[in-house]
This record gives C-alpha cells, sequence and structure tokens, in this order.
C-alpha cells in the first residue's frame, strides 16, 4: 500500500476522484459526524471531508492509504480467515471494526485445535481468539473472534493463513448436544430420600443437556462378592441388554482398585481409562469404557448433586465425543474450578453447591 498524511492544502489540492477507495488510517471527525479508521472512503464521504476542508473544518492532516495490486482490506481478510476456521457449528457475525465474531449455531461444547490456533496466531498479524476448550456454550454465544491489525495486508499473508487454518479445520468448532438415553448405577446402601436426591440431580443434568435419564439400577456395596456379581448383572443389562452407551457411576472410588465394580467391569471385558482427572472440585473422578460405552463415575453417589469437574466431562459425552483418557489430562489446564471459573459449565452447575475440601 501506499500511504500519505495530506494536510488540507494537499487534500484541497487532490482531485476529488483520486481519494475514492482510499482508506482512512486514522478517524476523521466532520459537522454531521465522525467517520471511523479503516473505512474505505466513497464518493460521498470524499465530497463532505472536501467540504468540509474548505470551510476549515479539517484542521489535522488526513491519513490515509492506496491499496495497491495484492492488498486485501481488514475486512476482507477477517472474513476470509473466519470461514476458514470455522466448523458447521459456527455462525459469522458481520465485521465490526476489522472483527468478525462467531457465535454457536446451536447448545454445546466448543472444540478449539489449541495447537494449530497457536500456528495460525504466529502469522503476523492474523489475530483469531476463543473461549476455552471443552467450554460449554448456548446457542448464539460469541465463543471467538477474528481479526487483524493493519487496515490493508498483503493478500500472500491471507492466502497463507487460509491455507494453514484449512489444513487443521476446523479450529473452531461446536459439537451439538445429541438425544442419549443414560442410566445410572449407584453401588452405595442408599434408598428413601438419598435415592431421590441422587436421581434427581442426575436427571437434572442430563435432561438439562438434551438427553433422557432412563433410571438407575442400585447394587449393594457390603458384601464384596455379591456387589461384583451385582455389578456385572447392572452392566450387562445397561449396556449390553438395553444399548445405553452413557452410564453414571455413583459410590466406586477412583481410588480404590479393591472396588467390586472394577472387578466386574474387567470381567465384561471393559477397562478403566482413567483414574481420576486433574481437576478440582472432582479430581476422583474416573471414566472407563465397555463395548464403546462410557461410565463416568464419582466416588460417593451425592456428588452427582454437586457441581464438579464431572460437569465438563458429561457435555462432552452428550455430544457423541468418544472422550480418552488424553481428553482429560487436557483438563489440567484451566482445572482449578473455583466459582470464578463457572463459566466454562453448563447453565444447570452454575448455581450448584460444591463439594467441600
Amino acid at each position: 500500500m501506499r500511504a500519505r498524511r495530506l494536510p488540507p492544502s494537499a487534500l484541497l489540492a487532490l482531485p476529488s476522484g483520486e481519494l475514492v477507495g482510499v482508506v482512512l488510517l486514522a478517524p476523521v471527525t466532520l459537522p454531521d459526524g465522525t467517520i471511523r479508521k479503516g473505512t474505505r472512503l466513497t464518493q460521498t464521504q470524499v465530497e463532505a471531508i472536501v467540504a468540509a476542508a474548505r470551510l476549515g473544518g479539517v484542521t489535522r492532516p488526513l491519513r490515509v492509504a492506496w491499496p495497491e495490486a495484492g492488498d486485501v482490506h481488514e475486512d476482507d481478510a477477517a472474513a476470509r480467515l473466519a470461514a476458514a476456521v470455522s466448523g458447521a457449528g459456527i455462525e459469522l457475525r458481520p465485521p465490526r471494526q476489522s472483527r468478525i465474531d462467531l457465535t454457536a449455531r446451536w447448545a454445546g461444547v466448543l472444540h478449539i485445535r489449541v495447537d494449530a490456533l497457536g500456528r495460525l496466531n504466529a502469522v503476523d498479524p492474523i489475530e483469531v481468539f476463543t473461549l476455552y476448550h471443552g467450554q460449554a456454550v448456548t446457542r448464539g454465544q460469541v465463543v471467538a473472534a477474528v481479526k487483524v491489525a493493519p487496515h490493508l495486508l498483503p493478500e500472500t499473508v491471507v492466502l497463507a493463513g487460509v491455507e494453514g487454518a484449512r489444513g487443521a479445520a476446523p479450529i473452531v468448532d461446536v459439537r451439538p448436544y445429541l438425544v442419549h438415553d443414560v442410566a445410572a448405577i449407584a453401588q452405595e446402601s442408599i434408598t428413601g430420600d438419598a435415592l431421590t436426591r441422587f436421581e434427581a440431580g442426575a436427571r437434572r443434568k442430563v435432561e438439562s443437556l438434551g438427553s433422557r435419564f432412563a433410571g438407575t439400577l442400585v447394587i449393594g456395596d457390603e458384601d464384596p462378592e455379591a456387589a461384583e456379581e451385582g455389578a456385572v448383572r447392572a452392566l450387562t443389562e445397561v449396556v449390553r441388554e438395553r444399548g445405553i452407551g452413557t452410564v453414571l457411576v455413583g459410590g466406586v472410588s477412583a481410588g480404590d482398585p479393591l472396588s467390586p465394580f472394577y472387578a466386574a467391569l474387567e470381567r465384561l471385558g471393559g477397562r478403566l481409562l482413567r483414574r481420576g482427572v486433574p481437576a478440582h472440585p472432582g479430581s476422583m473422578i474416573w471414566l472407563a469404557e465397555l463395548d464403546g460405552a462410557r461410565l463416568l463415575g464419582l466416588p460417593q453417589c451425592g456428588m452427582f448433586t454437586l457441581a464438579t469437574a464431572a460437569d465438563l466431562v458429561l457435555p462432552r459425552l452428550l455430544t457423541g465425543e468418544a472422550l480418552t483418557a488424553a481428553d482429560l489430562a487436557d483438563l489440567g489446564h484451566g482445572g482449578l474450578l473455583g466459582k470464578e471459573m463457572r463459566f466454562r459449565f453448563p447453565a444447570y452447575a452454575q448455581d450448584l453447591p460444591a463439594p467441600e475440601g
């Protein structure tokens, strides 16, 4: 681009047509309003600026840039980059001061390819900034934004950014909640009000995310052999006979390798994916797999009525994501889940109490 400072005298000496299409590098205040920086001047705007200069209404030099072959305006560059980074779950808002906001097309879980995002932002002067990977978001929520710093930049830079983004596409996406049947297994001696509270807490979470709660199977925990047999029967019924792909398990501790439940899981050919996650509260949650189903467990049934790290895991399961141990390991970044981090949780968990300690 070719940039100049035009004092009023030089401005008046130029043919007005020469300024049509130039880009303002600084705002211009006129009697009837301000033309913001980054604006591509129209004939009407040029005429208004020249008229104001003749009357002494423009006293400071006009800072402008003429686009040259291969230059791209900031709005166009941001629009191309935003389209390249976005997945099917993203909608683009119109540019506002060269920034394009990316919003969630539906309620679900935000997915960010963090490594690819870092590589893209290493391209000067591209700027893509987002909310947290794995965060629960609502329809219409702004989840990311795209911007470039200069008002004009070489198309080669835009092409490099677009190519890099498409090579890792999508860098930004929202996976929608799907309709799942979710069952619960409680390995505690809970009855009456305790069972009612457990089921109410689990049901609220599941149904708030658009799925169906399919009830609770309670198995004893006093006699190890009986508990193991009960767990085998419960897992067989829920996973193999009813085909339920997400199971909530209460009363089984991640830190207890002698739990009859784990023995039952192993007998059926299942496996633990992760014992404990690097996040608090809820660091003692665990995740297991059986025949493709995911089992999400907490050490106490009552914890399903509280806000814990499980409330970052459950939403992802209900988008159909087959979470792995590596996925849970990533929870360590941002894993101090105090009240100031509740914005990352689904709406149902934002007003729930946290476990003590």
